[in-house]
């Protein structure tokens, strides 16, 4: 259901009366992500609450409507030398399958720019919401030195629905840096692995610091080994040259420098979308298995050079040791079983981290996600939320699903 404003208060006062449970929603296009709703459910999106509702340069904060696309609001920031440093997710195809600015939030999946810019619960600094009775709230404020009230932001980023519907985000902007390079590395992982703990140590910021298996090289026209792709930003070209004949220097592995524009068409082909350098492939289809995957970032050369990774494309941040991996629905000769990616979230576990499954085959039957350690908390939350529990069932981040044995 996609209810208009007006109407979207008296429809989730309804749904409430009526004892329905529902989904909120941004847009719709990755409502297969995650954990299967748990019985009948009514998805509310929010795509009429679209649109920028103020933006104030100077201050460098933009308040949007939650069901605005993500490309939309880059765009109208960037109209003003802005931009929001976070990575579209997953996917995006020319920016049609880009999502909302508020499903974003609600996943709170980061990307690459986490290395410099932090995720994107960092940017948020305010949020209206609605809850399951139809309640609406805001916490936050409108600019960075002046956030009130209680830190809501951080509980809804990647909360998956499960607590209210975001209506409303007031997030911070930065000035889009005027010159960009990226240098990428391709060689073994140790070596790549050595580079990268040197770089995190060193006086450098890079924007990112991506560390692609060799499926993904190879998916984005590289050789089939391992890389580093490194992406610099600079207000000065002096400072930025030297930056790259800085890492240039330090590594014994051939660097390829590139400008700005083709490392967004690397970025863009080789995680599933399309870019200034690159077309959809014809009757392309999504992947069997998407999984986020996460790992302590001083373990993430063990997980690289990990066996269990066979027939999986796997894009990592060496800052952060978040990332993705995906089987590649162009090689249904390559398949990837449901054990193994059950072996996949023992070792990340056994890493320091942990395995949500974004996406999996019909009929594979894992969890998206495992009880955390504070289920207890999460689930004390939730009631306080959404006492009847209507919102979101079987999607609480923390608390695994029953999955049916029949």
């Amino acid at each position: 259901m996609r209810p208009e404003p007006s109407e979207l208060q008296e429809l989730v006062r309804d749904l409430h009366q009526q004892g329905s449970a529902w989904l909120p929603a941004g847009l719709g296009t990755r409502l297969d992500w995650g954990p299967p709703v748990a019985g009948p459910c009514t998805v509310v999106s929010c795509a009429a609450l679209r649109g920028v509702r103020e933006f104030n340069p100077g201050d460098f904060t933009i308040t949007v409507a939650a069901g605005t696309p993500l490309v939309e609001v880059q765009e109208a920031l960037g109209h003003q030398g802005q931009w929001l440093s976070v990575d579209a997710p997953w996917g995006d195809r020319q920016g049609a399958a880009a999502g909302s600015i508020g499903g974003l939030v609600a996943r709170g999946l980061a990307g690459g720019y986490r290395q410099r810019y932090l995720g994107v619960r960092d940017q948020l600094i305010g949020l209206a919401l609605m809850r399951a009775d139809g309640v609406t709230a805001r916490a936050g404020g409108k600019v960075v030195k002046n956030v009130a009230g209680y830190d809501l932001m951080r509980l809804f980023t990647g909360s998956w629905g499960s607590l209210g519907l975001i209506t409303e985000l007031t997030l911070r902007t930065l000035p889009q840096p005027p010159l960009r390079r990226s240098v990428c590395f391709q060689g073994g992982a140790e070596d790549l692995a050595g580079l990268s703990r040197w770089l995190l140590g060193s006086s450098l910021s890079p924007e990112r610091i991506d560390w692609w298996n060799g499926s993904l090289a190879a998916a984005a026209g590289l050789d089939p080994e391992p890389l580093l792709l490194i992406g610099l930003a600079s207000v000065d070209a002096a400072t930025l040259q030297e930056q790259v004949r800085c890492l240039q220097e330090r590594s014994c592995l051939q660097a390829r420098v590139l400008d700005a524009a083709s490392t967004g068409g690397w970025l863009a082909r080789a995680r599933g979308g399309t870019g200034p350098a690159a077309a959809a492939p014809t009757g392309a289809t999504a992947p069997a298995w998407l999984l986020r995957l996460g790992v302590s970032p001083d373990r993430l050369v063990a997980l690289m050079q990990a066996p269990v990774l066979e027939g999986l494309t796997v894009d990592m941040a060496a800052g952060s040791g978040l990332g993705l991996a995906w089987s590649d629905p162009a090689k249904p000769q390559t398949v990837v079983s449901s054990t193994q990616v059950s072996a996949l979230r023992s070792l990340c576990g056994e890493l320091g981290g942990h395995l949500t499954v974004l996406r999996q085959p019909p009929g594979a039957g894992l969890p998206a996600w495992l009880d955390a350690p504070s289920r207890p908390l999460i689930e004390a939350i939730k009631r306080r939320f959404d006492p009847a529990g209507q919102l979101a069932p079987g999607r609480l981040p923390g608390v695994a699903q029953r999955l049916s044995t029949v």
